[in-house]
């Protein structure tokens, strides 16, 4: 289908709401799916009704987030939705990236992802539900932030007001170009990849090494060999899970996506399956993660300067990290021996698989 051929069957806001006045009980990720367009544009067709074009710059947004006090920060991926209850606390922006470092609400920001953005009014019964909603080029959500009771609401109709754009079209067009493009794996030896992988002294420079070696984050942990990496059953998160609620183990739990890493960090305590999800429910963390999507979950060790740290890994059918654990520590100390016990004792996946 050509760009041109694209443009004159794409959908005219009025078509989108109407579709949605149709369908008030279908999510809007479905619904998106559905009409064959991206959930930015969705929004985008509510503009001057229910919503209002913002500017999407991440050092702006931080700049004013916190006046707005607890609230609930939500990023997702394709497969799992990371929610945090807490307040923008400790805030540090740079060009690159952007850190927010709250005792709940733990950000590693990437503002060049971010582009487009939205104020959002939703009312159920009396109520009204103030969101923003942060979205990438592609119209694939980035970020969002949504107002509870102790919310300064004050605060957010004059950051929304602070933000607002001229342009308050409804028309959305997506942008794909620099998303659709597969990972070029380069032509690395098993013994190479070794050689960087045990010099390695802190985590952080796992990337910096995949990036240098031009070798994709499943092929490297598909490569390097079982004493750093090997392959466990796809039930593997829930029964990690499950064991770090019965030893009340504190663990860290990442959710990415192209413009943003969310981050718990903490004990948890409520886990449920629900159909394909398995979901945490506490005061002040959900997560939910499609285990149908788990094509290949992975223990990983990596070298640090005070051991090795060990991460459970989970990756889609395209061979995307969907999300990653560690046991919590803090930088000097060892990883904890009860973390590790957990890990080394999930099921492995059969042999005649991994191979």
């Amino acid at each position: 289908m050509t760009e041109t051929t694209r443009e004159t069957t794409r959908l005219a806001p009025a078509d989108i709401r109407a579709f949605r006045a149709e369908n008030s009980k279908m999510r809007e990720r479905d619904i998106a799916a559905r009409l064959g367009v991206s959930e930015a544009a969705l929004v985008a067709a509510e503009v001057g009704i229910s919503a209002t074009r913002i500017d999407a710059d991440a050092h702006r947004f931080l700049a004013h987030i916190a006046s707005l006090g607890e609230v609930l920060a939500l990023s997702r991926n394709e497969s799992a939705v990371h929610e945090k209850i807490g307040a923008y606390e400790n805030i540090k922006s740079g060009a690159q990236a952007a850190i927010v470092l709250g005792e709940n609400i733990d950000l590693r920001i990437f503002p060049k992802r971010w582009a487009h953005a939205f104020a959002v009014t939703k009312t159920d019964g009396d109520q009204q539900r103030l969101s923003l909603q942060f979205f990438n080029r592609a119209g694939d959500a980035v970020h969002k932030v949504h107002l509870r009771p102790a919310s300064n609401v004050e605060a957010y109709h004059a950051m929304v007001a602070e933000l607002r754009l001229e342009d308050q079209s409804q028309d959305f067009v997506e942008d794909r170009s620099g998303y659709d493009n597969g990972e070029i794996d380069g032509d690395v030896s098993r013994d190479e990849l070794r050689d960087h992988w045990s010099r390695m002294t802190d985590t952080h420079e796992f990337f910096g090494m995949l990036k240098k070696l031009k070798i994709g984050r499943q092929a490297a942990i598909r490569t390097v060999g079982d004493d750093y990496a090997w392959k466990l059953e796809t039930n593997a998160v829930a029964e990690m899970m499950h064991a770090s609620v019965r030893e009340g183990l504190p663990i860290m739990c990442f959710v990415a996506n192209d413009g943003i890493v969310q981050i718990h960090s903490g004990p948890i305590f409520n886990v449920k399956a629900m159909g394909p999800w398995i979901n945490i429910m506490d005061p002040t963390f959900h997560l939910h993660l499609r285990q149908d999507h788990i094509a290949e979950a992975w223990a990983v060790r990596k070298p640090t300067k005070d051991g090795h740290v060990t991460s459970l890994e989970a990756y889609n059918a395209k061979g995307e990290l969907i999300i990653q654990f560690f046991g919590k520590r803090k930088e000097g100390f060892d990883e904890r021996p009860d973390w590790r016990a957990i890990i080394e004792n999930l099921p492995k996946a059969n042999a005649s698989v991994a191979a």
